[in-house]
């Protein structure tokens, strides 16, 4: 390469860098324009307020305990056998 060709692609070079760096301002916006804004999450406590008495009693239905519907001899219900 001649001496000319190189100092020609540092031209280009340099020309072609200030163009992209103008062009990146434009199409990306300034820092400005970039700025979000978050929610504040409230803070996490350890106290624990009660339920209220009207659902949750001693009187109150248990869902986690078995039923029984009738009486039923098959202690596999599922097997496939009557």
């Amino acid at each position: 390469m001649k001496q000319k060709d190189i100092v020609f692609i540092a031209v280009i070079a340099v020309i072609s860098a200030i163009v992209s760096f103008v062009l990146s301002g434009l199409v990306f916006g300034s820092a400005q324009s970039r700025k979000q804004t978050a929610q504040v999450v409230p803070v996490i406590t350890s106290s624990f307020q009660q339920p209220n008495a009207k659902y949750f009693n001693s009187g109150s239905l248990d869902p986690t305990q078995s039923i029984q519907i009738g009486p039923s001899n098959n202690a596999n219900a599922f097997s496939g056998s009557h």
